[in-house]
Formats: structure tokens, sequence, C-alpha cells
């Protein structure tokens, strides 16, 4: 298939346009797979990774639109949890981000629902709380398949 588009490439290079696109890495060993193919792709983008107050203001962002927010201590604990996300494999920015999002929606789900028969205020229910943050396997170390002890996968 490579050989192919490099072909049409090659024929149609005044006027035909292709986007390669991927993380950083993967992109190096694509490019290497194929001499005639880095010689043909001129332009390069690099798109470097949100910063951490980025990453945040992301995850404000997620929470806001759907109704919830972080406790203070929340806050705090999901600043952590980035600084450690982003030192694991397969780390993925926003991606990342709105996954945790969703795992700790999740986790304060089971929290109430553990309390169920007591009295719930709006605030409760719209708030994600440290502990489901902490309770996160990134900081126990491990995350996605990936154990302390042991190569990633």
């Amino acid at each position: 298939a490579i050989e192919i588009l490099l072909q049409e490439m090659e024929r149609q290079r005044t006027d035909f346009v292709v986007i390669f696109a991927g993380y950083k890495e993967k992109m190096e060993t694509f490019y290497s797979s194929n001499p005639g193919l880095s010689s043909r792709v001129a332009h390069h983008l690099d798109f470097p990774d949100y910063s951490d107050q980025e990453l945040m203001a992301i995850a404000d962002l997620l929470l806001e639109a759907q109704h919830y927010c972080f406790s203070s201590d929340a806050n705090e604990a999901f600043e952590e949890y980035i600084g450690r996300r982003r030192q694991l494999p397969f780390f993925a920015n926003a991606r990342s981000v709105r996954n945790a999002i969703d795992r700790a929606r999740l986790r304060q789900a089971n929290r109430l629902f553990a309390r169920m028969g007591e009295a719930f205020t709006k605030d409760d229910l719209m708030t994600i709380e440290a502990s489901d943050i902490r309770a996160s396997r990134v900081f126990a170390g491990e995350v996605e398949g990936h154990h302390p002890g042991l190569s990633p996968a």
C-alpha cells in the first residue's frame, strides 16, 4: 500500500496532499519503514503535548460540560494525577484526561451508591472528591496493564 501511495505522491506531487498523523515515535518508525517515504514528505508539523496547566483546564471544561466539579482536594489530587500519568506508558494528552474523568465519575457514583439510603445534596451529586481520583491505578503505580515490576506490553 505504501508503494502505491508513493507512486501517486510522485505522479501528482503538484496537486496531491497527504496527511500522516500519529505520535512522534510511531511516525518516525513509519517514515523509516520506507526510504522513499521520508524523502517525499517535505513538511513535518510537531504538536507538543499539552502542559499540565492546559490539561487541568481541559479537565475543568469536561467537568463543567457534564455539570460536575472537583472539590479543592480533588483538584490538587488531579494535578498530581496528571504529573504521574504523564510519566507512564501510553499517555495520550487530552484523551488520558477524558478517560480519567470518566473513571472518576464512575468511582464517585460507586461511592454515593455505597451510601444509599442517605440524603444527598446537589453538591454531593456534582462533586468529584479526592478519593475518587486517588483510587486510580496511577497512584498505585500501574496503569493500562503496566505494573511497576513489569515492562509495558
